[in-house]
């Protein structure tokens, strides 16, 4: 199974329905699938080795895709929001591909050969003449090159196999089985694993998908009003927007029927109140990584709904990512490689049929299929998965391991408080001080000694800040995750 497959099934399936709106752009699954086979003609024909993506949600990013797996060459969306230095090197790491991009200009480009990315919903965007595509694109095959967000340092391409992305979709969504009316709203990346996977899984479904190239709080709000939205993704700086935005005010969104969240971790209290204002939605946690072709885990409508209304144990599953999806095994491991307990932390493995953990210097799958997620978590004995952080980002204080997501939670929960991060910096004495950097609610004021004392009233004293230290605001990727090097190398120089 490939990926150029889906869309000729779903061409051939659904035909004249609309697929993918963008501004005044709207395309059908026969327009889209057109479009693709131009495009994979004009890669064959022009002998690209792969096509860099550098661009924003539009239509052209599905025709990309799409023709790239039709030519069988590996699709590689980069972040258009990187600074030239950065970028350029992703870019002649990705040399004798097509590059498509905003105005046809790119950092680390040869002048004159990239390609506007407007220029691909025209029908005048073809081959010279006739070019047969590959008969057969082998599964093993890479199909899309993704550059991880680099919060821990330089980013790496991990490869996705055509046989890794088609083997979530299949496993979790029914071909076709969209109703004509269901619209999914798209404002995630296109450079990110959660934008791959709603274009996949959305298409698959039949969805008519709608594509914002930038996020706006009232913008997102009006477009689901407007084109009867029934499925939308969102990451946690996007609901935290949206919660801002509505002020208290019910969202008023009654074709909403599904609000999948995920990219970077939750915080609890915007979560509660988005359930308050969402009344009418049912909550999705979805969790994955790029490495395993999206989501591996789910936290579902119906346990929001019973931590909405009270149940103390699913007020506690709140705070974790669901279950594992079928085919997906998990397993917690202590520092020595041995399976823990169930209840006890350690390192997450994953194992599946769409989990790569592969990059351009080689696997990292061991022996037996497992993946290092180089997350800390533990499982509950009814099979829910909780996510600590990122293994690097464990505090280490006089030998006690304490996850910053904990004391983050309770900042956060300070009515003067809208954003915060705890990061671990180097103490003689103990190894690590806990260090909280916090971003107070426009014209707040607070001392760090209050929030000491706040936070001695939910944590023991050990968890309780060393050092804290006030900012405007945190530095985060577009997907929400914080930057935590960053904000170790301001505390530290």
């Amino acid at each position: 199974m490939n990926l150029s497959l889906l869309l000729e099934m779903a061409a051939s399936t659904l035909d004249d329905r609309v697929a993918v709106v963008s501004g005044d752009v709207s395309l059908t699954y026969a327009d889209l699938d057109a479009a693709a086979r131009r495009v994979a003609g004009k890669l064959v024909e022009d002998g690209a080795e792969g096509l860099v993506y550098c661009g924003t949600n539009d239509a052209s990013f599905p025709i990309a895709l799409f023709g790239a797996a039709y030519a069988g060459v590996p699709f590689i969306p980069l972040n258009y929001r990187l600074g030239d230095e950065q970028l350029a090197p992703l870019v002649q790491a990705n040399s004798g591909s097509m590059i498509v991009a905003e105005d046809g200009e790119v950092a680390g480009a040869d002048p004159g050969v990239t390609v506007d990315r407007r220029r691909l919903v025209d029908a005048d965007f073809a081959a010279s003449g006739e070019v047969e595509l590959p008969p057969f694109v082998d599964p093993e095959d890479v199909a899309v090159v993704l550059y991880t967000s680099g919060t821990s340092g330089t980013p790496k391409a991990a490869l996705l196999r055509h046989r890794h992305l088609t083997a979530y979709v299949i496993g979790t969504v029914e071909f076709a089985s969209a109703d004509p009316d269901d619209a999914a709203l798209v404002t995630v990346p296109p450079y990110h694993i959660a934008g791959m996977a709603n274009l996949l899984s959305n298409l698959y479904a039949g969805r008519r998908i709608i594509y914002l190239d930038a996020f706006e709080a009232q913008v997102w709000l009006d477009t689901i009003r407007r084109e009867g939205v029934t499925q939308a993704m969102v990451v946690p700086t996007m609901l935290a927007r949206v919660v801002a935005e509505l002020d208290g005010a019910p969202a008023d969104v009654p074709t909403l029927r599904t609000l999948s969240y995920g990219g970077a971790r939750m915080p609890l209290p915007v979560l509660e109140r988005a359930l308050e204002l969402f009344p009418g939605t049912g909550f999705v946690n979805a969790y994955g990584l790029t490495e395993t072709s999206s989501t591996i885990a789910l936290l579902g409508p119906d346990d929001h709904a019973a931590a909405f209304a009270g149940d103390p144990v699913a007020k506690v599953r709140l705070g974790s990512v669901g279950k594992v999806l079928p085919g997906i095994e998990v397993e917690v491991r202590d520092e020595l490689d041995q399976p823990v307990p169930v209840g006890e932390p350690g390192l997450v493995y994953l194992r599946g049929e769409q989990i790569s953990g592969e990059y351009d210097q080689g696997s990292v799958v061991d022996a037996d299929g497992w993946f290092p997620t180089r997350d800390r978590g533990w499982v509950d004995d009814e099979g829910y998965l909780f996510i600590e952080g990122r293994a690097d980002d464990t505090i280490i204080r006089g030998g006690e391991n304490i996850a910053p997501a904990e004391i983050e939670d309770v900042l956060v929960r300070h009515d003067l408080v809208v954003d915060s991060v705890v990061v671990g910096v180097p103490d003689e004495e103990w190894g690590q001080q806990i260090a909280a950097v916090v971003v107070l609610a426009e014209g707040a004021s607070l001392t760090a000694d209050d929030l000491r004392d706040y936070c001695r009233q939910h944590l023991r004293g050990s968890k309780t800040p060393e050092i804290i230290e006030f900012r405007a605001e945190l530095p985060r990727t577009p997907t929400g995750k914080l930057l935590r090097r960053e904000v170790v190398a301001d505390l530290t120089n």
